[in-house]
């Protein structure tokens, strides 16, 4: 058994070579490297238990050199890629083409819905790892402890998971769809010690905690932004209609010009787009921030 689970090691690290060569996204490694471990080790391993001595030879020959295979899913994810890409503008545009062309590049409405779904995944995030943590520590004498650890270890890489989904969905950047290589063959003290010092598993606690102000951040920026800037105006086109003073310094209430309301819209379209731009590179560093 110990001949074939160093056989299938050098496949994954020739596989993880490979992809590398190739360029491949980490992502994309990670995905890879899980299906082949997983083939590998129920050809060597059926669900009889018995080891099978010839299985990895035949599963090599059925499933394919770690060349293939490298070729094969940076050939599928590229095709992918093309067909789930956001056209790109046409060159040659000017700056005010750019500048006005955010509003039909649909990351810009993916950024503001993840904005505002970050507030309410952050307040769940923080309230099951601060909540999780102290009950694993504050159970870890008693008998239940190491059971319910493993239980909230589990439910942080579950969630890593579904935030990863939403990260790729919304914020275009590629997430892994697959675990880690599975822990390594032991008792069950050698699989908590590989959990434990797993580095994902606290990076992602700590991504966890951190998301509840990020969160309330993103919301508050995302609110203030589209209030001022629609506020900015639409104020005009409510003073002509109902002629009552919207601007407020004080106890003075002061009505626009008629030169200044064509401007106060200008500043408030203009404040409106400059937003959107800020709102599509927030969504976009936290897609890089959340992968790393």
């Amino acid at each position: 058994m110990e001949r074939q689970v160093v056989m299938i090691d050098k496949y994954l690290e020739t596989l993880q070579a490979e992809l590398a060569k190739r360029g491949a996204d980490p992502a994309l490694i990670q995905d890879a490297l899980f299906d082949a471990q997983e083939y590998l080790k129920d050809e060597v391993v059926p669900n009889d238990g018995e080891v099978d001595e010839d299985g990895f030879a035949r599963a090599v020959a059925e499933y394919g050199s770690p060349q293939e295979i490298a070729d094969s899913y940076v050939g599928a994810e590229l095709t992918v890629k093309k067909a789930m890409a956001v056209p790109k503008p046409p060159k040659g545009r000017s700056w005010l083409q750019r500048f006005f062309g955010v509003a039909a590049d649909p990351r810009t409405y993916a950024s503001m819905a993840y904005m505002l779904i970050a507030f309410g995944t952050g307040i769940v995030y923080f309230t099951l790892a601060v909540t999780g943590v102290s009950l694993s520590f504050g159970l870890a004498i008693l008998i239940i402890g190491i059971p319910f650890m493993l239980l909230f270890l589990s439910l942080v890489r579950g969630i890593s998971f579904v935030e990863g989904r939403l990260v790729e969905a919304l914020l275009g950047e590629r997430m892994p769809r697959r675990p880690r290589i599975v822990a390594p063959e032991g008792n069950l003290w050698e699989r908590i010690k590989w959990w434990l010092s797993d580095r994902r598993t606290w990076t992602t606690l700590a991504y966890m905690i951190v998301q509840l102000p990020l969160g309330t951040l993103y919301f508050v920026v995302l609110v203030l932004a589209l209030s001022l800037s629609t506020s900015m105006m639409v104020t005009p086109f409510v003073q002509v209609v109902w002629d009552v003073p919207l601007l407020y310094v004080g106890a003075d209430a002061y009505m626009l010009t008629p030169w200044a309301i064509p401007v106060f819209f200008a500043l408030g379209l203009l404040l409106l787009f400059g937003f959107m731009h800020a709102i599509r590179g927030i969504g976009k560093a936290h897609g890089v921030y959340a992968k790393n």
